[in-house]
């Protein structure tokens, strides 16, 4: 097998002694992505969700594992510094291939190319992590091209809490060809998953709910995002949908790059039972914390778009005065629920 994993890097003691790291909150999986741009002298960034989330979460003030699948020219990408920074501890599975990607934005949406669509990232690199990481009690596998056999739904203990990025394997991909959509179906990912993210320019336009929600376990969390209309939170039960919750955006200071709103999106979520911000008990905090972070990611490029706890705050501060829309569910409202995703606006 053509792979290899870096050791973590241990902190410093006071007399400069190195000392072993606190167990993760979370742990991070997924293989990084190189994304290509003109924008930077390298020719490509460094993203995928698996970087997105780790950074989130980092920055939101986690422990945070990171296992993250790199080819060569990644794995000594400075993005990667961002999340040691942040205080990540950072694992690389090196691999032959990873995924590349150009990606153009249009008026009708965004257009991807695969350049390279990559290697699967084996569940056997968690055997050379410490053991005290299957502690963890968040979990966020976070592919990007479906590079996550069915094996890493196995992983994360049955008490963890396990967060999805579904959009990474709902990707056709071929190598130089135009990435299409690919139907959402049954996966031991999306069955183990607590809280699966998807965005609505993920599936076809007119799926039904239904559909979607008959793939996940009774009691998980579909989280759908709308972009600039925000999105919907649905609670899973026996035969589909039992709540249903619209939530607004928060509106950006500007747009620079929208690439990884719906990872961090589906970070904060993950992270706001387990910060301070979280914890309100407000209802809706949760929606809107992660709907503050994703707001910051845009006004950047690439990863250091992430925003850092000080600023999510500062940006739901602001936004208090925006109160969450009537749920749908309610009488009155003029919104109807969700039965199926419509294309965005």
């Amino acid at each position: 097998m053509n792979r290899s994993i870096d050791p973590g890097i241990l902190g410093a003691g006071d007399n400069g002694e190195p000392v072993a790291i606190a167990p993760p909150d979370a742990v991070v999986v997924g293989s990084a992505a190189r994304d290509v741009t003109a924008a930077d002298r390298r020719g490509w960034r460094l993203g995928g969700g698996v970087t997105y989330g780790a950074l989130t979460l980092a920055r939101l003030g986690l422990r945070v594992g990171a296992v993250i699948g790199v080819d060569e020219p990644g794995s000594t990408a400075a993005e990667l510094d961002l999340l040691r920074e942040a205080g990540a501890d950072v694992r690389l599975v090196h691999l032959a291939r990873t995924p590349v990607f150009e990606n153009v934005e249009t008026s009708a949406g965004r257009v991807q190319t695969c350049v390279e669509p990559g290697q699967p990232l084996p569940a056997e690199a968690l055997q050379d992590l410490p053991p005290d990481w299957q502690a963890a009690s968040t979990w966020l596998l976070a592919p990007v091209a479906d590079e996550l056999p069915d094996a890493w739904a196995s992983v994360p203990p049955p008490r963890a809490t396990v967060g999805l990025g579904w959009q990474g394997i709902l990707r056709e991909l071929g190598r130089g060809l135009r990435v299409t959509r690919r139907p959402p179906r049954p996966s031991a990912l999306v069955s183990r998953a607590d809280v699966v993210g998807v965005s609505h320019q993920d599936v076809d336009p007119g799926t039904e709910i239904e559909s979607l929600s008959h793939l996940l376990h009774p009691g998980a969390t579909l989280l759908v995002t709308e972009g600039q209309r925000g999105g919907w939170r649905l609670t899973i039960g026996d035969d589909g949908p039992i709540a249903r919750r619209r939530y607004p955006s928060i509106a950006a200071d500007r747009e620079i790059d929208p690439t990884g709103a719906g990872d961090v999106f589906l970070a904060a979520y993950l992270a706001s039972g387990l910060i301070p911000l979280g914890g309100s008990g407000r209802r809706g905090s949760d929606l809107r914390l992660a709907a503050a972070a994703a707001s910051h990611v845009i006004e950047g490029p690439g990863l250091r778009g992430v925003p850092t706890l000080g600023q999510v705050a500062r940006r739901l501060a602001g936004s208090l005065s925006r109160a969450m829309e009537p749920n749908p569910s309610q009488p009155g409202s003029s919104e109807p629920d969700p039965s199926r995703l419509e294309p965005g606006a």
